[in-house]
């Protein structure tokens, strides 16, 4: 019998619970979507520990952000059952399919190409039908799909994603960890009258995405 279930439950009690999160329908997510199946064989055993998982074969490094972390950035999101949601550098695709289960219709990116085909994939085996995975830096986004209700980043951000943001609704937001100043913060950017408001959530930290780092600064 898989150990699976019984861990996913311990994770979303232990980790997600204990971390503030009560929105029920995030915490009915987390408990039904298979956290391990986003997570390379050889590394399924951590797949419900409280760490940024490493799940890249080769290649930049890339990460499914703790769980914790994740629970807190979707209730911040308050995701609604229609909305039009873009998952930033999703990697292997589990915050995206969390996602799917929340709103409408999910796009997610994820620049490496070889891991936006294993999230299809699992996709699929999933049945997610709500949710589509294509191959882009995350600074770009996705403007076919555009304008979004919600953005979340699955990872942080050292510079405004200027990009990110023009995808935004009037009246929607972007959440995820801004690594700009420190310490890092959960930060929510809402879009109200063409102006974008910025909120601290909560201290946290969670690996830089690609494409949204900070411009090297020039040393003697």
């Amino acid at each position: 019998m898989s150990v699976f279930p019984t861990a996913r439950l311990k994770m979303v009690d232990g980790q997600v619970r204990t971390s503030d999160v009560t929105d029920r329908r995030v915490l009915d997510a987390m408990l039904m979507v298979p956290r391990e199946a986003f997570v390379p064989a050889s590394r399924q055993a951590l797949a419900y520990l409280d760490l940024d998982l490493d799940v890249s074969e080769g290649g930049a490094k890339r990460f499914l952000i703790k769980p914790q972390l994740t629970g807190k950035l979707l209730q911040a999101a308050e995701i609604g059952e229609g909305d039009n949601v873009l998952v930033v550098g999703c990697a292997t695709g589990y915050l995206a399919a969390l996602t799917a289960k929340l709103a409408r219709q999910v796009t997610a990116t994820e620049c490496d190409s070889a891991l936006a085909a294993k999230a299809r994939d699992t996709f699929a085996a999933l049945g997610l039908a709500n949710v589509a995975c294509k191959a882009a830096a995350c600074s770009e986004g996705d403007a076919a799909a555009a304008p979004y209700d919600v953005i979340v980043l699955n990872g942080a951000t050292e510079v405004t994603p200027a990009g990110l943001l023009g995808q935004l609704k009037e009246g929607g937001r972007l959440v995820g960890v801004s690594a700009e100043s420190r310490p890092p913060r959960a930060m929510i950017v809402t879009h109200t009258h063409g102006e974008f408001g910025h909120r601290a959530l909560f201290d946290a930290a969670a690996p830089v995405l690609p494409g949204l780092e900070r411009a090297a600064a020039f040393v003697f």
